[in-house]
């Protein structure tokens, strides 16, 4: 007897692999779009929005449970239009239908599933709920709007509407918002000079204030902040390595080290292939749902590139080159692209691909299997679930081998030959699913990481990969000036939201500034124009999430507070403030510090939820210097220099003359040498002829 054929929805069309998951499902799905909107209006029926990612774990619980359930799938196609959303693809919508379910009191999530009335405005909400529970709630909901009760839901969705509508920053500051400063950009309005002290009103004691608060957070023991879940949240100990430069604190940079150490050495991370998975679900950094994400893994890559820069920690050396080896090899396409991420379950268990048991450990390993155990903190009974064992560290090899009397140098080799043996077993079981999709922004988180990590150790082949990503960026995901969102198959879609310009722009700056094509700083002025142009907010002298051009949402929102990913309008002030040093754009450099001004009582007061923004005010507080390298040996010079961690220093240079401001009216140095022009507040030093001179004078001013 023939096997029945599997149903087929219009999500079988989509591009984004999560929405293709849900092809088969019986739920008459409808990706999000102007069809399924006219239907809810057309038939009066309400909206179930469900919103979720390809490596979510619970999401695919979900989708088991329920929506590959017939009696379920019914339910909810007699009473609703269902829509499902990637939010990687469409973060726009999650932003507003999450901010909702805060709105209800609710803590939020994914999969996050919101009921709206038939004009999107939503009336209630929540994440994942077991089969029995969710059949109730359709039912409860289905009958209640198609019945007497759909007036007081539709009051409901208008009262939460009045949150959703609040502007952002009158929402987090509790106040109204202040009127523009009058030197916005956008108002056309002379701006003050780049030297104008404290232009965003940042001071020392604010600051010395801001540092102390976050340092209530830390987990003084294991490193990160505390409580569990367990987010490594990159920029924050990114701010820490910037308030070191800043203040000299040896305190900053130990709990950074910390940090970074326990993160390397726990559960969260790869021991045997590199890479971090998204979050510990413990305090311990030990027990992660194992999904890997682009977008950690860039920022990560920066982060340790970064601290290997300050302290030169070899195992932050060997976490940066494992984890683009990482990313090379699993998240890359043939074009030079980087995919999304890789699934936390395969054979529909979480973890089963990174996890051993005692027998399994003994069968690959004989004899070495006692003192593998010991390094990798593996017992009998196993450290985690169902017996299985986490690969996780809690002491340097140097200790370990006093504690085993091994000979110092002969851990590395030995713990080599384990990896081996180890991934030889992992490349015969199933794969976690991959999520080929292709997001414009997390491409250019990850190549920021690799400028980082050429900055850091000169290694030639993160360049070679930077660029061909960058290429591939402007291949694949550009149209003009304008961004696309996503590219999967080389199949461009969704228009880029003020996420994607802002970190295209900071990766295309940091790229120059490793390589000096000058191409990439000439592109983000060009991407900066169109931002400025089509989400830039006068009013508040902030930047909307989405483009002007865009399909209109329920609300435009603004995303203001540092998240795993920084938020893009930090981002954004970031860019103008460095590109315009670049390009002696003082209205740049003065709408960031205008962009600070706006959040910066937010920022001194919940400092972890505006890390990116605190590295801004160090930037303002001690501003950097500007370095131009002009001369034959421009490139030496340029990979010297950038091994050392320059705290708000942008570098330009050229082997011979340039059009860039900071270059065209300096000239080469006489009898074929290299000169180094440091500069601050439009002023320069005398020229220099070594790096090491150069770092002398940057270490003075």
């Amino acid at each position: 007897m023939a096997t029945p054929a599997l149903p087929i929805n219009r999500l079988a069309q989509e591009t984004s692999p999560y929405l293709q998951q849900h092809a088969h499902n019986p739920v008459d799905w409808y990706p999000w779009d102007a069809e399924a909107l006219t239907r809810a209006r057309t038939e009066q029926k309400p909206i179930l929005v469900s919103i979720g990612y390809a490596a979510c774990h619970w999401c695919h619980v979900m989708e088991r449970e329920s929506f590959e359930n017939t009696a379920v799938a019914a339910l909810m196609n007699r009473y609703f239009v269902c829509i499902k959303v990637d939010r990687e693809e469409r973060p726009d919508v999650d932003q507003i239908y999450m901010d909702a379910l805060h709105a209800m009191g609710l803590r939020g999530g994914w999969p996050l599933n919101v009921f709206l009335t038939a004009e999107a405005k939503p009336f209630y909400g929540g994440t994942y709920f077991p089969p029995g529970n969710w059949m109730k709630l359709l039912e409860n909901i289905g009958q209640a709007y198609a019945g007497e009760h759909r007036v007081a839901l539709e009051q409901s969705a208008e009262r939460f509407m009045q949150v959703i509508g609040t502007s952002e920053l009158q929402k987090h500051s509790g106040r109204p918002t202040p009127p523009p400063p009058l030197n916005a950009a956008a108002a056309g309005l002379q701006t003050s000079n780049m030297e104008d002290a404290n232009p965003a009103g940042v001071s020392e004691d604010e600051f010395r204030h801001l540092v102390y608060t976050l340092g209530a957070q830390f987990d003084r023991e294991r490193g990160g902040l505390h409580g569990a879940p367990k987010f490594p949240m990159p920029s924050v100990w990114r701010f820490l390595l910037r308030a070191h430069a800043v203040s000299g604190s040896q305190a900053l940079l130990d709990q950074t080290v910390l940090s970074l150490r326990e993160m390397a050495w726990g559960g969260i991370y790869d021991q045997v292939h590199g890479g971090f998975a998204r979050y510990s679900v413990d305090a311990e950094w030990l027990a992660p749902h194992f999904e890997k994400m682009l977008y950690d893994n860039g920022q990560l890559v920066s982060l340790y590139s970064e601290a290997f820069q300050v302290t030169q920690d070899a195992l932050f050396r060997e976490v940066v080159y494992d984890t683009v080896e990482f990313v090379r090899l699993e998240l890359t396409n043939a074009e030079g692209g980087f995919y999304s991420s890789l699934d936390a379950d395969s054979e529909g268990t979480e973890g089963l691909f990174y996890t051993f048991t005692n027998a399994e450990l003994r069968d690959i390993l004989g004899d070495e299997e006692p003192l593998f155990s010991a390094y990798y903190n593996c017992t009998a009974a196993g450290n985690w679930e169902h017996g299985r064992n986490i690969l996780h560290r809690r002491q340097t090899d140097e200790a370990f081998a006093a504690a085993h009397e091994l000979a110092p140098d002969a851990v590395p080799g030995m713990v080599a030959e384990w990896k081996q043996k180890i991934m030889a077993v992992r490349a015969t079981r199933i794969r976690p699913g991959l999520d080929n999709k292709v997001l414009t922004g997390w491409n250019a988180l990850m190549l920021q990481g690799l400028t980082d990590a050429y900055r850091a150790f000169a290694e030639p082949e993160f360049l070679v990969v930077a660029e061909r990503n960058a290429r591939y960026i402007e291949a694949h995901l550009r149209d003009g000036e304008r961004l696309y969102r996503t590219s999967k198959n080389g199949r461009p879609s969704i228009n880029g939201f003020l996420e994607d310009y802002a970190l295209v722009i900071q990766a295309y700056i940091s790229l120059y500034e490793v390589s000096f094509v000058e191409k990439w700083l000439r592109e983000a002025e060009t991407l900066t124009g169109y931002v400025l142009r089509n989400f830039f907010d006068p009013a508040e002298t902030q930047f909307f999430y989405t483009d002007s051009n865009a399909e209109p949402l329920i609300a435009r929102k603004k995303e203001l507070l540092d998240n795993v990913i920084p938020a893009s309008n930090s981002v954004m002030a970031h860019n103008l403030h460095r590109l315009g040093r670049h390009l002696e754009n003082n209205q740049y450099v003065s709408l960031a510090a205008d962009m600070l001004a706006q959040v910066r009582h937010l920022v001194a007061k919940e400092p972890q939820h505006f890390s990116n923004w605190a590295s801004l005010y160090a930037a303002l507080l001690r501003p950097g210097a500007e370095v131009a390298v002009i001369g034959p040996d421009a490139e030496v010079f340029r990979e010297e220099l950038n091994r050392s961690f320059l705290f708000d220093t942008i570098v330009a240079g050229s082997e011979t003359r340039s059009e860039l401001p900071l270059l065209k009216l300096l000239k080469p140095a006489p009898q074929g040498e290299t000169a180094v022009h440091v500069c601050r507040n439009q002023a320069c030093l005398a020229p220099v002829y070594s790096v090491a001179e150069a770092l002398m004078a940057l270490a003075a001013v």
